[in-house]
């Protein structure tokens, strides 16, 4: 392992592909970086996750004009991770009007938002383009428990929170009409399930909660756009076994008093011959094994990361 993040000597721009799913549903995807989805009403665009930086947020907003010049009205945050939501205010003089999340993930943006921004820019600097142009936080200003409606004309968008997994503020949108889910990153495909702020015992029976929805279509944190029954299926899955893989891995490393270097090279023997190939493995598993280990031990929540932290970590786990 380099004494520098993995993700540091990631410089490569990734391919866009904005990619039509239904009548009012849009996916832009960019080869394991983060997903953005976008819903085009009656009257009005959503936007979901709204990238790292406004200056990024610029890409999705030239594709969306693309084909509509309707206002840009909502954008739903998925759960409170700077790569996902400090973009926000890039689509202000688009016409924003809400931005949306749950009520858990506004309490997590109060209890750790700014270590959190301070973290992500530091780990990952290709996914903060035009840093600068981010005025702070990121606040939400209308939040919802469990569940909640929204017109877009005569469309319906239902936002909900369907259980604790990449976060306790995880929020998915659903287009039950046209059966396309966005599943921000509760789901993931050729790319890996970063757990630094997970639940993983909770994570599978949330899993369970959207294949029960049955989707057609589904946009996953990161990799392609799911578009068949079985690519769907096969997404769940992949997302089910590295977070099973993973945590098993912890547990048993736990119950045999392994210390978390320890854990760490237990972990690879079952992660690497399945997952190492996949997008920002690297850069996650030393997150992920350090979630995983507490959660083995009994920490619950998870710690807050901070810059300092996350280099106490990672110069840790040098061999």
């Amino acid at each position: 392992m380099s004494n520098q993040f993995a993700s540091s000597a990631d410089l490569e721009q990734k391919k866009v592909t904005f990619s039509r799913l239904s009548d009012h549903c849009w996916a832009f995807t960019a080869e394991g970086d983060p997903n953005t989805g976008v819903i085009i009403g009656d009257d009005a665009v959503m936007i979901i996750d709204a990238t790292a930086t406004p200056v990024m947020a610029r890409d999705v907003i030239e594709r969306v004009r693309e084909v509509t010049d309707k206002p840009i009205k909502y954008v739903v945050l998925t759960h409170y991770h700077a790569v996902r939501v400090l973009g926000a205010s890039g689509y202000k003089p688009e016409g924003l009007e809400q931005i949306i999340a749950s009520r858990d993930t506004y309490d997590l943006i109060v209890e750790r938002g700014q270590q959190d921004m301070d973290s992500e820019i530091g780990r990952f600097p290709r996914l903060f383009q035009g840093v600068e142009s981010v005025p702070g936080l990121t606040w939400p200003s209308l939040t919802f428990q469990r569940e909640m409606a929204l017109w877009l004309g005569e469309l319906e968008v239902r936002i909900m929170q369907p259980g604790r997994g990449h976060t306790k503020g995880d929020t998915v949108v659903w287009v039950a009409d046209e059966k396309v889910l966005y599943s921000g990153d509760l789901v993931e495909y050729d790319a890996a399930c970063y757990t630094g702020d997970a639940y993983l015992a909770d994570w599978p029976a949330t899993l369970d909660k959207l294949a029960a929805l049955k989707p057609e279509k589904l946009v996953p944190g990161r990799g392609p756009a799911l578009e068949t029954a079985t690519q769907i299926e096969a997404g769940i899955a992949y997302t089910r076994d590295f977070v099973g893989t993973l945590h098993s891995s912890a547990r048993e490393a736990v119950a045999q008093g392994m210390n978390l270097k320890q854990t760490m090279a237990h972990a690879r023997r079952a992660m690497d011959p399945k997952f190492d190939k996949v997008f920002i493995y690297e850069h996650c598993l030393p997150f992920d094994v350090t979630r995983a280990y507490d959660e083995a031990s009994g920490i619950r929540d998870p710690r807050i990361w901070t810059a300092e932290r996350d280099r106490e970590m990672w110069h840790g786990l040098q061999d």
